[in-house]
């Protein structure tokens, strides 16, 4: 089982989403089970249908929350570095002839690039990790690489 690399806030996020999906949501689903069996024929019922599509949907994402949850690694923010790009770090970036990026390098499962939270297996968190301010790395992209310079690490 792969480690998953998670802050407290994130961890505290799945957890919450694993409790409410285990009670308030499985609970939702099963009463619109329930209620669509009561409706008659089920072969042709687009209401039981849809209810058990969103029952197996929930039961896999607990499933996969239960998997991040157990090979988590939480994050110690008081032993990192201020030397070189780790797990929980905010990097700012710049591309040649950019604008500066600022990005908060977290694992896979709390990687939300909206926010600035990119995966340390993306191809920009790969390329940055273990490298220092004032290095340029090159990043292999889907798209082509490119290079860009590490300005800060907090």
């Amino acid at each position: 089982m792969p480690t998953t690399f998670l802050t407290k806030e994130g961890y505290q996020k799945l957890q919450e989403e694993l409790d409410y999906l285990r009670t308030v949501k499985r609970e939702e689903v099963a009463n619109r089970l329930h209620e669509a069996m009561e409706g008659g024929e089920l072969i042709e019922n687009a209401e039981y249908e849809a209810a058990k599509n969103e029952q197996a949907f929930v039961e896999g994402r607990i499933q996969e929350l239960e998997i991040i949850l157990a090979s988590a690694h939480l994050i110690d923010e008081s032993q990192s570095s201020p030397d070189v790009v780790q797990v929980g770090d905010t990097v700012t970036i710049q591309e040649e002839g950019g604008e500066p990026e600022v990005y908060t390098i977290v694992g896979a499962a709390e990687a939300n690039p909206r926010e600035g939270k990119i995966s340390n297996e993306s191809p920009i968190g790969k390329a940055i990790l273990n490298h220092r301010v004032g290095d340029v790395v090159t990043v292999e992209a889907p798209a082509g690489s490119y290079k860009v310079t590490i300005k800060k690490i907090e």
